[in-house]
């Protein structure tokens, strides 16, 4: 399985051989023996490399409501797939143990067809790629998609969407449901996670137009995305996209290197009310 959307480097970028890969946003320069940000696509004498595709550290049968999809085949239960690697670095990570993998120990190879196979026997319709960053598996998704479509299986993500558009243009006509991301309104918080608002915004809107069935998750951070007038605009934004997008508010806890107290559950309650003032679907997470 050979990586895709990359070049090589010419000289005016850099003196030494390296490759430029084009799977999301960031565009990477990538140098000989050396990784991208997101610590699972490199780079060696051959052109670029990836080294984790179609091999994977999670697989687990879940609640579609846990991806979370909501309006997407509710009741229904989905095979879930993680692998290694993230092109963002958010410091409240709750997966950061393969986001950010301090190791690159082996992983357990699953080729599609037998991802095929052992979906079918288990009497699934569908397959989510979820936990770390789904793009990195992008080549494998390709490659599984129709295998699982010929077996009555659809093609979910659970993504933070900041997948380049040339990449999401031959990904979107396989995904059938997508859950993204939108950590933030505030740009400078996002280009500090290591994102990119308008990228997201703008992945949001392409697989709407491709037909992909879109919910969205905003995780309520303190100090990132707690501000109630950016909230506001948020809703409007996807208001104006369209009042039946499903919003998923869920409540933040401490994790990995982020120690802010929980989110306020009076904050999550009123986020709900603002969002319920445009928006037909509005949905609390992580409320115990």
């Amino acid at each position: 399985m050979e990586p895709r959307w990359w070049r090589r480097a010419t000289e005016t970028e850099s003196a030494e051989p390296a490759v430029r890969c084009g799977l999301c946003v960031h565009e990477c320069l990538i140098r000989s023996g050396a990784f991208g940000c997101c610590g699972a696509r490199g780079a060696d004498e051959n052109g670029l490399v990836s080294p984790w595709l179609g091999r994977f550290s999670s697989a687990a049968v879940d609640p579609i409501e846990k991806k979370p999809l909501y309006h997407w085949r509710p009741g229904s239960r989905i095979f879930s797939l993680g692998s290694l690697g993230c092109n963002m670095r958010c410091p409240f990570c709750q997966n950061h143990a393969i986001s950010r993998p301090r190791s690159r120990a082996p992983l357990t190879a699953l080729p599609p067809e037998e991802l095929a196979a052992r979906v079918r026997d288990l009497g699934l319709t569908s397959v989510a790629y979820t936990y770390n960053e789904p793009a990195l598996q992008a080549e494998y998704i390709l490659e599984a998609a129709p295998l699982l479509a010929e077996a009555g299986v659809a093609t979910v993500l659970v993504t933070n969407g900041l997948i380049s558009p040339a990449a999401l243009g031959d990904l979107a006509p396989w995904i059938a449901a997508a859950n993204v991301d939108l950590k933030t309104w505030n740009p400078a918080a996002y280009a500090r996670m290591g994102g990119s608002l308008d990228a997201v915004r703008r992945t949001v809107a392409s697989l709407l137009a491709a037909g992909t069935h879109v919910e969205l998750t905003t995780l309520v951070v303190p100090g990132i995305s707690d501000d109630p007038d950016e909230f506001a605009a948020e809703v409007a934004w996807i208001a104006d996209l369209s009042p039946d997008i499903p919003l998923h508010l869920s409540r933040y806890f401490p994790a990995h290197e982020y120690t802010a107290p929980p989110t306020d559950l009076e904050v999550l309650r009123r986020f709900r009310e603002t969002a319920e003032t445009r928006l037909k679907r509005v949905h609390l997470g992580n409320v115990r």
